[in-house]
């Protein structure tokens, strides 16, 4: 695709820092920091296209939502190719089945934010998909970071579902 080919040659639309430090690429190749992040146990999936893991930051009512990360650093959906996004939205359905059958929750919710507008905070491409319960309020709340013990609960009920059912 001609536009995508354009905005990654002249770099339009990155808006990353000098010398920025990927933590998506740091849990994709299996580093660890000894903080409050991410850690290899609060994966559920991972290929050798994308990686999908129980986010460090919950939402009150939304608890053990998940992210899908392509194994390769893509800033955004712009660089992002279509044979990825397909790959992507695979890992996206197969855990929105998990959250169905595991959490009980009513329904799924996806969300994915692109430059400092669309409130893009992490400069690597992620799909967002969140376990939605009647008058969960999701919109209406703010998010905080979890503690690492918290997660390994939600990680193990959907990795294990999947092992199962994949």
């Amino acid at each position: 695709m001609k536009l995508r080919q354009m905005a990654g040659e002249m770099n339009v639309y990155s808006h990353k820092p000098e010398g920025y430090e990927c933590p998506f690429c740091r849990i994709v190749s299996g580093i660890e920091k000894n903080n409050k992040g991410t850690k290899q146990i609060d994966i559920i999936y991972q290929n050798k296209y994308v990686t999908a893991f129980i986010a460090s930051k919950w939402w009150p009512n939304n608890k053990g939502h998940v992210l899908v990360v392509p194994n390769e650093h893509f800033e955004n959906i712009y660089e992002l190719t279509s044979e990825m996004a397909a790959e992507i939205h695979r890992a996206a359905q197969m855990t929105a089945f998990a959250m169905k059958n595991t959490y009980e929750c009513d329904g799924v919710s996806t969300r994915q934010h692109n430059e400092p507008a669309g409130n893009q905070d992490v400069w690597h491409y992620h799909l967002h998909v969140y376990p939605r319960y009647e008058n969960d309020n999701l919109y209406l709340t703010k998010g905080s970071y979890t503690e690492p013990d918290e997660r390994p609960f939600y990680a193990e009920k959907l990795r294990s579902w999947i092992q199962e059912n994949v």
